[in-house]
């Protein structure tokens, strides 16, 4: 037998660990914000930051040079005293080294041993398979065991291999402390040998063009090389019953292209993306939260087909089972955006 039996699957793999979840808690998460945790300037603005974003995330991996990786985590230590997380309404994530780093074993020791409480999720960097989500799911609940911790760490893994995509179904079900997966553009295009630089978005070289035309140049479009990816990611997440996630736009400065990049991730699915700079924090709060005439054109729906049953025409638009769970999706959501900006209750009708 290749997997565990349901039974087993939701079993604490360490005496005294806690209790994995059976569902997901329900967060808003419309980004991750990224914090460099060595650097005393930008983490003193933690709390600051924390009023604004859904999810504080203290990156220990890339970005961090090789001198600075003790003081940030260190730094991501500090991050958890500085306020009350759970008081807050804002998740406290970190991202750990890889699995193969000489970094990786300690970033999760001390994380689970000195503040595995305060810690909601752990992000898992170049996952190749299910036997790296294994191998962490062991070793976290021997940890959460030995410091007492009372509730269960996730994981969310990043996809930054080719192997990895090929596996993301396997990698999805590996274990119930999932919490959800993020595109990892810039190291998955080095592996698959892509010819870019680009972190994330479209490239002017991936292109459609129309057939030739006679007395005009031809219509050509640029295209996104990430979509048969990104469609494979979210379908894993959703047979799963854990959430995808854009990953990073690296260009800081373009904030209409990161604008375009996290609508497109917003409408097939995503529940958010990663903001690597202040300037993208109000777009994803946008993006990531339903318009308002969508959401009240949503309760519509959900007024006239009270158990979702039925036919209704609204606005010369027919109405059936499938737009109630579609516009389900929109009110649940809406709600939980109240729920963290209470400016959109009054927005949003509700």
């Amino acid at each position: 037998m290749s997997q565990k039996t349901p039974r087993q699957f939701f079993k604490p793999l360490a005496i005294g660990a806690p209790e994995p979840f059976r569902d997901l808690p329900v967060r808003l998460e419309r980004m991750i914000h990224f914090v460099p945790p060595h650097l005393d300037k930008v983490r003193a603005k933690v709390p600051e930051t924390a009023a604004k974003v859904d999810v504080v995330l203290a990156n220990l991996e890339d970005a961090i040079p090789a001198d600075a990786k003790l003081a940030a985590r260190a730094g991501a230590l500090d991050m958890a005293k500085m306020i009350d997380w759970k008081a807050s309404g804002t998740g406290l994530w970190t991202r750990v080294n890889c699995l193969n780093s000489p970094w990786f074993l300690d970033d999760v020791t001390e994380i689970v041993m000195q503040a595995g409480d305060v810690f909601d999720v752990i992000m898992l960097p170049k996952v190749e398979g299910p036997w790296d989500i294994h191998y962490a799911d062991q070793l976290v609940a021997q940890l959460e065991a030995k410091a007492g911790v009372t509730r269960p760490i996730l994981f969310h893994a990043i996809l930054e291999t080719g192997q990895g995509v090929a596996l993301v179904e396997e990698i999805c079900l590996a274990s119930p402390r999932m919490q959800g997966i993020s595109l990892g553009p810039a190291d998955l295009a080095a592996n698959r040998a892509m010819k870019t630089t680009r972190v994330g978005g479209g490239h002017p070289m991936y292109r459609v063009i129309e057939d030739p035309v006679k007395g005009r140049d031809r219509i050509s479009a640029q295209q996104d090389p990430w979509h048969y990816t990104f469609g494979k990611m979210v379908d894993a997440c959703v047979a799963a019953g854990i959430k995808p996630f854009y990953g990073p736009f690296g260009d800081i400065a373009d904030l209409t292209a990161c604008e375009q990049q996290f609508k497109n991730a917003y409408l097939m699915g995503c529940a958010g993306a990663w903001s690597l700079h202040p300037n993208q924090i109000d777009i994803a709060k946008r993006v990531f939260s339903p318009d308002p005439a969508e959401v009240k054109f949503a309760l519509r729906i959900l007024e006239a087909m009270p158990d979702g049953s039925g036919v209704v025409m609204l606005d010369g638009k027919m109405q059936d089972d499938a737009t109630w769970k579609q516009a389900k999706v929109i009110v649940d959501l809406a709600r939980q955006v109240a729920a963290k900006d209470p400016e959109m209750t009054a927005a949003y009708g509700l």
